[in-house]
């Protein structure tokens, strides 16, 4: 038996089986309700993992067991997906940082108070982090960032601070490292929060990409959304041909800002003109102005790793002064060579 071999017309199928009766469907085969993932089908709700698995037995001779795949995107979810069909969590998704973020400035706002689900600013906020393209379609449901959610996290939020007398809620440690960013930078956390609504109320957050894995690799407490805009400048091909162009017109040569690395010497004619694009202004700071010539300085890939590696950023500048105290402390460490024979030195046996 193939998994995940299965057909529309199979998983049509085991969904009238299943209208007849859901308890009798489900215990027929087994089968407890969904935790995770439901299909959605002309208005009604399905567990998608039973109606996957019975789907094999109309496509295959025999439906799966329980114990035989997975109700998550890794099996069930995603061979009803495949087909076309419509999958929901069945619970909300974990709050992200740039959601928290925004949740952490309304609470600041009242004065690090608890709010109400029927507080405006509660409603408010509420609709826009259903906007936010954050978490894919899959994962939302009915209930997703409703105002109860959302009052509720303000709660978690402020629970944990410092002036808070009574018993914490069961918050997370990602709303408490926010918070403390907060309380230790008000004014630059809140200009960041600004900056997240402005991009969500205009809409500059829709088209960008959803690159999740490789933001795992950027350390930014400005949250994703921040990122990828940032990203998506750096990458804007016109600019850095832009830049690119005015650096050479100057006769200066293209090599890394901040480690000097030059990719034509290294790499010949393949590496001719060849350099990436860093944007300087902080995330929190660059504005929904265009771009300039100036915000941007040309580093290597390694050097441009190495500055989103961890925050706070480091400038080019300040990476140059890291660099070049490396290789300075380097130059100082002894040889391990024979001083008058100059072999490489041996342990004695």
């Amino acid at each position: 038996m193939r998994k995940g071999a299965i057909s529309q017309d199979g998983v049509l199928k085991a969904i009238a089986e299943y209208d007849v009766g859901r308890d009798r469907f489900l215990s027929e085969y087994g089968y407890k309700p969904a935790t995770g993932y439901l299909l959605l089908h002309e208005d009604r709700t399905y567990d998608s993992k039973a109606i996957a698995g019975v789907a094999h037995k109309f496509d295959q001779g025999r439906a799966l067991r329980p114990d035989e795949l997975i109700g998550g995107r890794s099996h069930a979810a995603r061979w009803l997906a495949r087909l076309g069909f419509l999958i929901r969590s069945s619970r909300s998704p974990d709050w992200t940082r740039d959601e928290i973020i925004l949740a952490c400035d309304l609470a600041m706002a009242n004065g690090w108070k608890r709010l109400e689900f029927d507080d405006a600013r509660v409603i408010q906020l509420s609709a826009l982090l259903q906007t936010a393209p954050i978490h894919p379609e899959e994962l939302r449901n009915e209930l997703f960032r409703n105002p109860n959610g959302v009052a509720r996290k303000t709660v978690d939020i402020t629970s944990r601070h410092p002036d808070y007398r009574g018993k914490p809620t069961n918050g997370n440690a990602l709303d408490v490292e926010v918070m403390n960013d907060f309380l230790a930078r008000p004014a630059e956390m809140a200009e960041v929060a600004r900056r997240i609504r402005h991009g969500l109320t205009s809409g500059e957050f829709q088209d960008l990409p959803l690159e999740v894995e490789e933001e795992d690799e950027y350390s930014a407490p400005e949250g994703r959304l921040l990122i990828r805009l940032h990203k998506s400048r750096e990458r804007d091909k016109g600019l850095r041909k832009r830049k690119i162009d005015s650096v050479l017109r100057r006769g200066i040569q293209l090599t890394c800002e901040a480690c000097g690395f030059d990719f034509e010497q290294v790499y010949g004619d393949r590496g001719s003109g060849y350099i990436e694009c860093h944007h300087v202004v902080p995330l929190h700071e660059a504005g929904e102005g265009a771009t300039k010539l100036s915000d941007l300085a040309l580093i290597c890939a390694n050097c441009h790793r190495m500055i989103h590696r961890r925050a706070p950023w480091p400038t080019p500048k300040d990476l140059r002064t890291l660099v070049e105290r490396r290789r300075n402390t380097r130059a100082f460490i002894p040889s391990q060579h024979n001083t008058e024979t100059d072999e490489p030195a041996t342990t004695p046996s």
